[in-house]
């Protein structure tokens, strides 16, 4: 029976379904954890998280089991035993299952028992729960391996503490959300203080179409004490020492980052979630319309800091209703980025479509507009390869502010779960600062005047998004208790002290969009309920709270 341990937590970025190449990686973390005496990887990091369908796909399946048996094999090679996420199909299931594997044996497993059915998981429809794991003998200590959603759980954690476990590893695939630091150290606290066990939060780092992964795994001590934090965002190896005490194993290692805060955490989000999909999707860069508003501007940030300013090309497409001031602000957005800015005039288009319906007008009129820019965005982007980014934001996707086979045309959007007031929060903040790792200049990245100027869509003349809708301070407060918390419109007015009448007229608006939104591009998750994975309304949908 030792009395020390060094286990090594590999807090790693992966790609769905490339399973030779996370086995790979999992291989060289190893390699750099030679001298652990165990390593840890985050949860299904052999197949990706989340595979969704691939897993009814008995082929993936087949090649998954090929691949780990390769995993434990080259165990036999110098270098520390691995803890391997991984599927199991046996009897017919499918198991969500980390091994334990040493010298080219199996020295034991977990099969996941609490599956996650809920926002933006649905392991119940891929996979079987298993039953409550044991703990797993390694060199005489007794480990517990609860797999995250787990740990979420009391009984899975209050059984293996039962069993006789000595400490908790825990293998996740977490995403990103506001808060979601604090949330996931509050309850690993409380089970660390239930079962009187040290537990090591191992989560992975990445972008995953729509989600995100921010790593900051942390250890904390049985009283609840965080003694070790990993960095967000990046990967990282951190091979830490432990001691068996009197009061039980205790992890002698420390290590202390500082996390992100709001709403530089946001802003990281955006760039890994961008980087990641135009990455692993081929795309040489992106291209995007400039319109000299805010949207565009910080859509526009986020991809050079991304991308690097030679993979993104900001175009304007002006109409007679676009601003001399916007042409100006959308100019000076590209100078200061650094990235290619064309102009290219809707104006003959715009005169060709009043040949061809000469009876529009009004609204109609006005969507022309935004769906001829897409279109010449669309060309442009077939032309070249690369991807047309989508620049709406969430406070306008809500209330169906929005045109279809418009302005949401594209191949993904980073501000898809920002409200407008996010929007503002994300552009004061870099245009004061620079994000680590970004590709994009020091300074500011936009005129101040695209920050304080009202928004406008520019599409009839004088015309302001407030002749359509509340300020934006109040319509996402509206929107957050609507959407986010799900709340009656009686208590969403009470909440915010807002008019009966005007809520139910916002909600109104939610549920007309909803059509439109099932047609909008993937876009990065940096709330509780984003479209399209959390938030799921049927499109024919009767019911309405109203002013009831």
């Amino acid at each position: 029976m030792t009395g020390r341990l060094r286990i090594a937590f590999a807090q790693m970025n992966q790609r769905v379904g490339d399973v030779d190449g996370n086995a790979a990686a999992m291989l060289e973390m190893r390699r750099r954890a030679k001298d652990a005496d165990l390593l840890l990887c985050p949860e299904l990091q052999l197949i990706g998280y989340p595979p969704e369908d691939l897993v009814l796909k008995p082929e993936f399946v087949r090649r998954a089991h090929e691949w780990t048996d390769r995993l434990v094999s080259a165990t036999t090679e110098a270098g520390p035993a691995i803890l391997i996420g991984t599927p199991i199909a046996e009897g017919g299931a499918v198991y969500n299952a980390v091994i334990l594997a040493n010298e080219g044996r199996v020295l034991g497993r977990t099969l996941k028992h609490e599956l996650p059915n809920y926002g933006t998981f649905d392991e119940k429809r891929i996979f079987t729960p298993g039953p409550l794991p044991e703990p797993i003998d390694f060199m005489g200590v007794k480990i517990g391996v609860p797999i995250c959603e787990d740990i979420w759980q009391e009984v899975v954690c209050a059984h293996l503490g039962q069993a006789g476990a000595e400490m908790l590893l825990v293998p996740n695939g977490s995403p990103y959300e506001l808060d979601k630091d604090d949330k996931r150290y509050r309850l690993v606290r409380s089970r660390a203080l239930e079962t009187a066990l040290p537990i090591a939060y191992l989560n992975r780092v990445g972008g995953q179409d729509e989600l995100v992964f921010d790593g900051s795994s942390f250890i904390v001590h049985p009283d609840g004490e965080r003694v070790v934090q990993m960095p967000d965002w990046d990967e990282a190896l951190l091979i830490t020492d432990w001691e068996r005490t009197e009061a039980g194993w205790r992890c002698s290692t420390r290590e202390c980052h500082k996390l992100d805060a709001f709403p530089e955490d946001v802003y990281k989000a955006m760039m890994v979630g961008l980087h990641d999909y135009v990455q692993r999707n081929g795309f040489p860069g992106v291209i995007l319309g400039l319109s000299g508003g805010i949207d565009s501007a910080l859509s526009a940030a986020i991809a050079v800091d991304a991308l690097g300013p030679d993979k993104v090309r900001c175009v304007m497409l002006p109409s007679k209703y676009t601003s001399e001031q916007s042409l100006e602000d959308a100019r000076e957005c590209a100078r200061l980025l650094g990235c290619r800015h064309d102009v290219v005039s809707i104006a003959p288009a715009v005169d060709a479509m009043d040949q061809m319906l000469p009876e529009m007008s009004g609204l109609a009129a006005e969507n022309v507009q935004a769906r001829l820019r897409m279109v010449a965005l669309m060309a442009l982007s077939n032309s070249t390869g690369e991807m047309l980014l989508t620049t709406g934001n969430k406070s306008e996707m809500s209330v169906g502010y929005a045109t279809l086979y418009g302005d949401m045309a594209g191949g993904y959007s980073v501000l898809k779960d920002a409200y407008k007031t996010t929007v503002f929060a994300l552009s004061r903040w870099r245009n004061r600062n620079r994000p680590e790792g970004a590709l994009g200049p020091d300074g500011p990245v936009m005129p101040e005047r695209v920050i304080t100027k009202p928004p406008t869509a520019e599409l009839r003349p004088g015309q302001k998004d407030e002749d359509s809708l509340p300020p934006y301070s109040v319509l996402d407060r509206i929107l957050e208790g609507l959407i986010d918390k799900e709340v009656s419109v009686r208590e969403v007015a009470a909440a915010t002290g807002e008019d009966v009448a005007l809520v139910a007229e916002i909600e109104s608006k939610v549920l007309k969009a909803e059509y439109k939104r099932r047609q909008a591009p993937p876009g990065v998750k940096i709330g509780e309920r984003n479209f399209g994975r959390d938030r799921r309304y049927p499109i024919s949908n009767f019911f309405r709270m109203g002013s009831e």
